[in-house]
């Protein structure tokens, strides 16, 4: 069994003991749509593992707060509340209830709000937020690095692009010929290596880079 379908397995397992019965098939819509989706799915597991208001309720819906450089920022729309989940392909942290408007100052600067007044009036209006989309339906968002359309991926995508040659980043040669190296065998390297190419221009994200074959994660992967 692979990641995934371990995690759909535990999320579905879980909602029995946490999604009331008359809401259970909605439920299960929610989990089948993002099925393929492994942020989102985190983010089911995270919330029906540890039920935040420690009583029975369920996700109906994900909305989008903010994104920046691969790092989203959720609110899973319960029965009883809203729930924020700062995710990414490195991991998930729960920031409490988008009803109380409150987001600490860092993350206030890193998703560009203005003022945790602008955050807060935000979060009184989540009707108007958009529905987060799974990554694979989401032709705006790389499928390996989640870099939104026009941003840096992340260094070592598979689907970024070579701003010398033209090829795909991580397999061209180009990388030794510009370091004058045979490997990259150091931190050092890497560092050097980005630095000249962010001297060359890194091309961002854009949907014409998109693969239709790409895989979440530090890969890509035919299917």
């Amino acid at each position: 069994m692979d990641e995934l379908q371990e995690t759909r397995r535990r999320i579905r397992e879980l909602m029995q003991y946490a999604v009331p019965e008359k809401h259970m098939a909605q439920a299960q819509d929610l989990l089948v749509i993002f099925r393929e989706d492994r942020l989102s799915l985190t983010v089911l597991d995270e919330f029906y593992r540890c039920l935040p208001e420690g009583q029975d309720d369920w996700v109906k819906e994900l909305r989008l707060v903010a994104r920046k450089a691969g790092i989203f920022l959720l609110a899973a729309v319960t029965s009883l509340d809203a729930y924020l989940y700062l995710i990414s392909s490195e991991g998930i942290e729960f920031h409490g209830s988008m009803q109380e408007g409150y987001l600490d100052k860092d993350l206030l600067c890193f998703f560009e709000f203005s003022s945790s007044e602008q955050f807060c009036q935000q979060a009184q209006h989540l009707e108007d937020l958009p529905f987060y989309e799974p990554i694979q339906t989401d032709f705006a968002t790389c499928p390996s690095c989640h870099a939104a359309t026009g941003e840096e991926h992340e260094l070592g995508c598979p689907v970024e692009v070579c701003p010398w040659c033209g090829g795909q980043l991580i397999h061209c040669e180009c990388r030794f010929a510009q370091l004058d190296l045979e490997e990259l065998a150091t931190e050092q390297d890497l560092i050097r290596f980005e630095e000249l190419l962010q001297q060359k221009g890194r091309l961002v994200y854009t949907p014409e880079q998109r693969p239709t074959f790409a895989d979440e994660g530090p890969g890509i992967e035919i299917q």
